[in-house]
């Protein structure tokens, strides 16, 4: 591994905390841009594995890739770094939000503002989401799944928690078949 200039990850991660409206998902798109294209810390294939070990993973998806690629960078002191620029910017604006919201939270022209921001946001989201998928060479037809657990879950208010489930026992009951069951009867 190269030498890290461990203030540049502190630097990087501080921007992507402090620039990014809309939350973890909208961030992605910067982490990659910082980490893949400008300092090459990492490629895409790496990227995405660790963007899938994330989203894997409970807590705010934005603080778990972080922790993957400031670990993946430089270890446990790259983790801490990237962490904490993740999430210094957040905290700070709160801290001042939450001391003067109250004075000016109910003015027409910040619940405007507000409600503006809601489409942005939710293009901040699925345009990552659009490029990871070519990136990860996701055939579309495989988006089958995905459709029909949102069927599921909108119209017919079946819990995340059994489809996530239902996935669990269905890849490891495909991969114990594969593994022993066809491998017998193919012998």
């Amino acid at each position: 591994m190269t030498k890290v200039n461990y203030l540049q990850i502190f630097i990087s991660f501080f921007k992507i905390g402090l620039f990014t409206i809309g939350g973890g998902y909208a961030m992605l798109p910067l982490i990659h841009k910082e980490v893949v294209e400008k300092h090459k810390w990492m490629d895409d294939d790496t990227f995405v594995d660790g963007l899938a070990a994330s989203q894997s993973c409970p807590g705010p998806i934005a603080v778990n890739i972080a922790i993957y690629s400031g670990y993946h960078i430089a270890g446990w002191w790259g983790l801490a770094l990237a962490v904490f620029g993740t999430v210094l910017p957040s905290f700070l604006i709160i801290l001042v939000i939450a001391a003067t919201f109250s004075n000016w939270a109910d003015l027409p022209i910040v619940q405007k503002v507000f409600k503006g921001l809601r489409p942005a946001v939710t293009a901040l989201i699925a345009v990552p989401v659009i490029q990871i998928t070519k990136k990860a060479k996701i055939k579309w037809f495989r988006f089958w799944l995905p459709l029909v657990a949102w069927i599921l879950i909108i119209f017919y208010n079946v819990s995340p928690v059994y489809l996530i489930l239902f996935t669990i026992t269905f890849a490891l009951a495909k991969y114990f078949y594969n593994r022993f069951i066809a491998k017998g009867i193919s012998q």
